[in-house]
């Protein structure tokens, strides 16, 4: 055990924060940590939008669901697949090359490289004293968000981040356990029924103590009752209209 993993082995989600603001140096500390991530072929196909704004921050939280901690953290944070970048600036070296920015390979490539990215930057945000929390909702209504922060094709917003800092101290949510999850050298069927099985009565237990008895529904009926909804089916299209897998 060390600083470091102690920090990861803490990790909460934040969603009320005071009104002390992040500091121009902590941001560019917070973005420079996400550069150095691992990214494939070195392409970083990522970029990354700080919204400050009072009435931005009120557009994007109602865009992303009506939540209320995007309008109160102090700098909100949208984290971008970005082949626009690479597309731009190969365009003079590749001539009458066929150019295949927009194959579904690279999309991958891209939203893996800004998640990897922003993993980071929530690692180093928290090493801070601050607290973040993910927010998928700007897919709610991705173009929506795409228009508001002028993003052009290829661009598409991944996730927003709220960064501030924190005024709760909330429980650690309970994962799923390592043999869960661990697999050695193949895939083992039978072990995940049998650990989500245990998985589920450590999360009764955790959502009765979270919801004051009142919820004691378990991982696995959370996660049914998730898949049973059409969630965000606009994303295809949506990545289409972008000029994404096209190849």
């Amino acid at each position: 055990m060390n600083d470091t993993i102690s920090q990861l082995l803490n990790h909460r989600s934040i969603r009320r924060f005071t009104d002390q603001p992040v500091t121009e140096e902590q941001l560019n500390l917070i973005v420079s940590c996400a550069q150095m991530a691992s990214t494939s072929s070195n392409v970083q196909a990522y970029s990354v939008i700080a919204v400050t704004e009072p009435e931005l921050k009120r557009e994007l939280a109602t865009l992303a669901g009506n939540q209320a901690y995007v309008e109160q953290c102090s700098v909100f944070l949208v984290w971008c697949a970005d082949l626009y970048r690479l597309q731009q600036v190969t365009a003079p070296h590749l001539v009458d090359q066929p150019s295949y920015e927009d194959s579904m390979e690279n999309l991958i490539v891209a939203t893996t490289d800004v998640a990897l990215a922003a993993q980071n930057a929530a690692v180093a945000a928290e090493s801070m004293g601050l607290g973040i929390v993910y927010i998928g909702g700007v897919r709610n209504h991705i173009a929506e968000v795409s228009d508001l922060l002028g993003l052009p094709e290829l661009v598409y917003p991944v996730f927003g981040m709220c960064v501030g800092y924190p005024d709760q101290d909330t429980s650690l949510r309970p994962r799923l356990p390592v043999d869960a999850v661990l697999h050695r050298n193949i895939y083992s069927k039978e072990q995940i029924v049998e650990q989500v099985k245990a998985y589920d009565e450590t999360t009764k237990q955790y959502m009765l103590e979270r919801t004051m008895g009142k919820n004691d529904t378990p991982w696995s009926k959370t996660m049914a009752n998730r898949l049973a909804q059409p969630n965000r089916l606009h994303m295809k299209e949506f990545l289409l209209s972008k000029g994404f897998m096209n190849k």
